[in-house]
């Protein structure tokens, strides 16, 4: 079956790939989510829970700017500029992956003080949950179009001679 980056990416270099770029960021997400959901439902604002989503967040956000850090120039631009796009589902899977990164990057913001500074705690609040939900939004659009066979909407690999071998 043909993959797309976004799966291929995670197929390669087992275990590695799939830690780095799923299993790490994925779990402190998910973290952040499922504690969220504690907060906003009891509007404690302090305790282990809080501090655990709010470690859990500034984590998650700073270790997915060094994905996008990493990921833009060593595959996103090489595989633009050689035209190796594979289909538009590859190109959602993996947009959607490192966009989903963007509202990490905002709740490790929001976390520190350093993005809206004057918002009162229950505008951070409901801020803090928006961000939750484009993560999820994203991530699993990723997930989607990432597992799909590019092939359905028309890819074909390129012919490889005999004894060749593919990096996928």
């Amino acid at each position: 079956m043909n993959m797309t980056h976004y799966m291929a990416l995670l197929a390669a270099n087992q275990p590695w790939n799939l830690l780095f770029f799923m299993v790490i960021p994925v779990i402190l997400a998910e973290t952040v989510a499922i504690t969220e959901l504690h907060i906003l439902y009891t509007r404690q604002q302090q305790g282990w829970i809080r501090q655990v989503n709010r470690w859990c967040g500034v984590a998650v956000g700073i270790y997915f700017a060094g994905v996008i850090g990493y990921l833009l120039p060593t595959a996103v631009i090489p595989i633009t500029q050689n035209h190796e796009w594979r289909t538009a589902l590859d190109v959602v899977a993996v947009g959607a992956y490192l966009a989903s990164g963007l509202p990490l990057i905002g709740i490790a913001l929001l976390e520190t003080g350093l993005l809206h500074r004057q918002a009162n705690e229950a505008r951070k609040l409901a801020l803090h949950a928006i961000y939750v939900a484009l993560f999820l939004v994203l991530a699993h659009v990723a997930m989607f179009a990432g597992m799909a066979d590019p092939a359905l909407l028309g890819y074909a690999p390129a012919q490889t001679p005999a004894g060749s071998h593919s990096l996928h």
